[in-house]
């Protein structure tokens, strides 16, 4: 295993020291936020506050947006009918909408980030009309996994919109050249770009039997977007092949006779020599194939249904 880092202790802030005042929060001016108040009337909303951000400053707007000119963006999750039909019917019994989502607008459209399963709900709703902070940084509309607080995403969502994101940034004028590890922020980590490639190709794939491997394999990129995700479609090929190893032989355990939900985290398990190695770095292609190897030739005969069970334990961080 790596040595474990040691543990900073964030230094803790006194009370009301930080960011600005009440007051200051209402000096929200400038030459770019005028422009947006303009655009946002002229495309059929109407500005009904603005701010600075209490925390950072950042000058944001209050808005009210017309619904239908509003949209997620197109790389994040799917919403989920039935966290939509819930916050449905939270917004009838109280008769109010009181969490105004995140918008940036682009190109006389408006785009969520955080917000998707409220606006859903209100399009549904029949609802003319969704408030919104507008901020000018059309940046954030990729701080989707920071940003996202309404619903907890599980690993395949985690990954498709990393991966979705990965794919946006690499046909865009002025992301396009700049290095995969610049937006480590945005992907939260290498897995996830690795992973998405999978779950676009399996999508009842079970990823998180191989987190363990990737975590301590992968690595951001040092190459521009346009090359980067072509990297990571490879690399997730190579998972891809693992995942095809590793099903064979958990069919000869369950041919013989073992029962598990978690056997192909145990087989996963067997066959991860990064497991026990003192290494801190690892070659991708290097520890892959010595894994895939490994698992096409995993002695299933010498697995007792005793091992699975002391190996057995919450499931992957999964579906």
């Amino acid at each position: 295993m790596p040595p474990r880092k040691k543990a900073t202790r964030r230094k803790k802030a006194a009370p009301a020291s930080v960011g600005l005042t009440p007051a200051e929060t209402g000096n929200a001016a400038g030459a770019e936020l005028d422009r947006l108040a303009e655009q946002v009337a002229a495309d059929g909303g109407a500005v009904v506050g603005r701010y600075s951000d209490p925390f950072g400053g950042t000058p944001l707007l209050v808005a009210a947006l017309p619904v239908d000119r509003v949209e997620p963006t197109p790389y994040q999750r799917d919403a989920s009918d039935a966290h939509v039909k819930r916050l449905m019917g939270v917004i009838e019994t109280i008769g109010r909408f009181l969490d105004p989502i995140v918008a940036v607008r682009e190109d006389g459209q408006y785009v969520t980030p955080n917000g998707n399963h409220r606006l859903q709900a209100l399009k549904k709703l029949g609802v003319k009309t969704v408030v919104a902070l507008v901020i000018p940084d059309a940046t954030v509309a990729f701080k989707i996994l920071a940003l996202n607080t309404e619903k907890a995403h599980n690993l395949r969502e985690k990954s498709l919109e990393t991966i979705r994101m990965a794919r946006a940034l690499a046909t865009m004028k002025g992301m396009s050249d700049r290095a995969e590890g610049s937006f480590a922020f945005e992907f939260e980590q290498p897995p996830f770009l690795t992973l998405g490639t999978c779950y676009e190709a399996r999508p009842r794939l079970s990823g998180g039997a191989y987190q363990s491997i990737l975590r301590r394999v992968d690595a951001f990129l040092d190459e521009p977007m346009t090359r980067a995700v072509k990297e990571r479609d490879r690399r997730g090929r190579k998972i891809l092949k693992l995942d095809d190893a590793v099903s064979a032989a958990v069919e000869k355990l369950k041919a013989r006779g073992l029962t598990s939900p978690y056997l192909k985290p145990f087989v996963v398990s067997r066959v991860n020599y990064t497991r026990f190695s003192k290494a801190t770095t690892f070659d991708f292609d290097e520890a892959l194939d010595k894994i895939i190897a490994a698992a096409a030739r995993f002695n299933v005969d010498r697995v007792k249904q005793e091992d699975v069970a002391r190996a057995g334990g919450g499931p992957p961080d999964e579906e």
